[in-house]
């Protein structure tokens, strides 16, 4: 064994050191997989099937990954995958010889091969490849996992992703769908004269959208830049140009929570249409939506996570008003611009309103709060209030709302459009509008874009534009639960670095104690009624675990637990600690929680208990700390 290889053994498992012998016996004998360069594969496993008929008994050269392997004497069966499926290999001592069939035996599961032989059915009746001739192209010197989905830690599918579309043919399947998906959107837009372009994803100002921005920092131009949070007013500064229709599919970047819905870059297109209006905008979405199921799935009647959803045009059409009367039974327009009644409303219907909040904010909250849950089939949600349309032109008859749509499918907005704004005079006092509220601590407002303004003083002409989630339309057209399943690399927190800064802590803190001045801490005052010994007893203290955390949508508080409590079943509370602690850096903590009070629904999530936690007062200021005790303590684990 050469130095190198004796060096790369080290610290690996007994399974991966035989797999290495193997490797370098096979160099040392001249015949180093990693030295080959090319394959003559002239044929996909799936056409072997398919083209049964016309390939029997004919050569094929085949290439790909070995996923099982079979047999024993002078007979061996493997099942070879490639990008397109699997075919059965067949291959026998007779055909091959003595010195190439005992390499083959010493092949693993994982190895990467080219197979050359004919066509054939066996006499089981299963169509196969009988080899003539086997070339290992890549030793896999990690063996796969038997059973990968089931295994403990439950970020591991999204954080080797290759490993995860290696073992489950389904999730390969995802991302082939993902991609017909694309090519349609291309496909479509393209046949319609559309221009496909690309805009800056650096940018001085962070505008388009009200989203937190990441900040980075241009080292030759001395000048901090945000990435882009949305491509839409560098696409209107085209349509001024005079390009008429151009789209533009790419990531966008957004500083915010993580959850089954969210992810920090995710991928989007932005149309925008000249000569036309948010009508022609809700053609535009339908078609897109529905051609790309189709393309994806064959017909556009699909389910989703258990619901079927039917995604034939045309879609439904309710006003947001008319909305929120249906779903919480108080009329918005019999009472339009009136923000105290609005206060009022939202008081009785349980609403978080903000002291800057107005008529069109509330109607917004209602909205979110009594409607969207129930939108399960494909609506178009019409005519939004201007205080949460920047960028949206005014509606003719009533300019406290604005022309613009959302379209929900499977409770979540999947699509958004306008008919844009094109009075520079106008967007120049909404945009004043969202700079009084980044004033005011709302550190999402848009920005005042001075260049994009000189554009439209140019004369923009009438423009629909339409906005729709990539990863979105995939989840609902592959019915994956959540955005993580779609994208190929999801954000993930690196496990390493994780370990680093956790022994680092620990270090820092034996080498000095936090100093705490407790003559600024107020609690609260010790109970004086006493509770019987028996009525404590019956409270249910137990260890769980985080199996998994996120944000409950639409809420600022609430973060949802799925725990581990020592049964077979998992367990969901539901704890108000969002202001203190982000859901990714709770997973795999060991928690202390009450299991047996009565379940409540919240959010219109069911929650199984309470999470403990210990708070003070400090400067005036509340404080709160989650209980976590040692991981060493078994999830289930009773305490007195």
């Amino acid at each position: 064994m050469s130095e190198n290889n004796r060096s790369a053994t080290q610290n690996v498992s007994e399974q991966q050191q035989i797999r290495m012998d193997k490797l370098a016996a096979l160099q040392q004998a001249g015949n180093d997989p990693f030295m080959v360069n090319t394959s003559d594969r002239d044929t996909y496993c799936s056409d072997i099937a398919e083209k049964f008929e016309e390939l029997e008994g004919k050569t094929v050269c085949i290439a790909g990954r070995i996923k099982s392997k079979r047999g024993k004497g002078k007979v061996m069966f493997m099942d070879l995958w490639d990008v397109t499926g699997k075919v059965q290999i067949f291959a026998k001592f007779d055909d091959l010889g003595e010195e190439v069939y005992a390499g083959l035996k010493k092949w693993d599961i994982g190895d990467v091969a080219e197979i050359k032989g004919f066509v054939f059915r066996t006499q089981m009746g299963e169509v196969s490849v009988h080899a003539t001739a086997v070339t290992l192209l890549a030793k896999s010197l990690i063996p796969l996992p038997e059973k990968f989905h089931g295994l403990k830690d439950p970020d591991l599918r999204y954080r080797q992703r290759y490993v995860d579309m290696i073992m489950n043919p389904d999730v390969m399947e995802t991302f082939k769908k993902r991609t017909r998906i694309v090519s349609e959107i291309r496909s479509y837009l393209d046949s319609l004269n559309y221009f496909e372009v690309e805009t800056p994803v650096l940018s001085t100002i962070a505008g388009g959208a009200n989203a937190r921005p990441f900040i980075t920092h241009h080292n030759t131009l001395n000048l901090d830049m945000y990435l882009r949070i949305a491509t839409e007013l560098y696409l209107k500064r085209l349509i001024v140009g005079g390009m008429e229709r151009v789209y533009e599919i790419g990531r966008l970047f957004r500083n915010e929570g993580m959850d089954v819905k969210h992810n920090p870059e995710f991928t989007t297109i932005e149309i925008y249409e000249a000569f036309t209006d948010l009508r022609g905008m809700m053609e535009r979405t339908e078609q897109i939506v529905n051609r790309c199921c189709v393309s994806a799935n064959g017909t556009d009647q699909i389910e989703y996570q258990g619901e079927k959803i039917d995604l034939s045009v045309p879609f439904k059409r309710m006003t947001m008003i008319d909305a929120v009367k249906q779903y919480a039974n108080v009329d918005f327009g019999a009472f339009m611009g009136d923000t105290e009644k609005a206060k009022e409303v939202a008081k009785e219907l349980n609403l978080e309103v903000k002291a800057t909040d107005t008529w069109g904010n509330i109607l917004n909250t209602a909205f979110e709060e009594y409607v969207e849950e129930q939108l399960v089939q494909p609506t178009f949600i019409t005519d939004y209030p201007v205080e949460v349309s920047p960028l949206t032109k005014r509606m003719q008859d009533n300019p406290l709302l604005v022309d613009r749509f959302e379209l929900f499918v499977t409770r979540r907005e999947l699509a958004n459009a306008y008919t844009e704004l094109n009075d520079p005079l106008d967007q120049r006092s909404r945009f004043e509008h969202q700079m009084m509220l980044r004033a005011a601590g709302d550190d999402e407002a848009n920005e005042i874009d001075e260049d994009f303004l000189t554009a439209l003083s140019y004369g923009m002409p009438p423009t629909g534009g339409m906005g729709m989630g990539i990863d979105r339309l995939v989840m609902l057209l592959t019915d994956s639960a959540s955005i993580r399943d779609v994208i190929i690399f999801p954000t993930m927190k690196p496990i390493e670095e994780g370990k680093k800064a956790t022994k680092a802590a620990a270090v820092q803190e034996e080498e000095k104690e936090e100093v705490i001045d407790f003559s600024k801490v107020e609690i609260e005052p010790l109970f004086q009624d006493c509770v019987d010994f028996d009525t404590f007893c019956k409270s249910d203290f137990r260890a769980v675990k985080v199996l998994a955390c996120e944000a409950v949508p639409k809420s600022k508080k609430l973060l949802k637990f799925t725990l581990n409590d020592g049964t077979e079943n998992e367990r969901t509370i539901l704890s108000g600690i969002h202001a203190y602690y982000e859901p990714e850096e709770l997973v795999g903590k060991t928690l202390v929680a009450i299991t047996n009070l009565p379940p409540r629904a919240m959010m219109g999530i069911e929650s199984n208990g309470m999470l403990l936690s210990a708070v003070h007062t400090e400067e005036g200021e509340e404080k709160l700390n989650l209980l976590m005790v040692s991981n060493r303590i078994p999830a289930g684990a009773k305490l007195y």
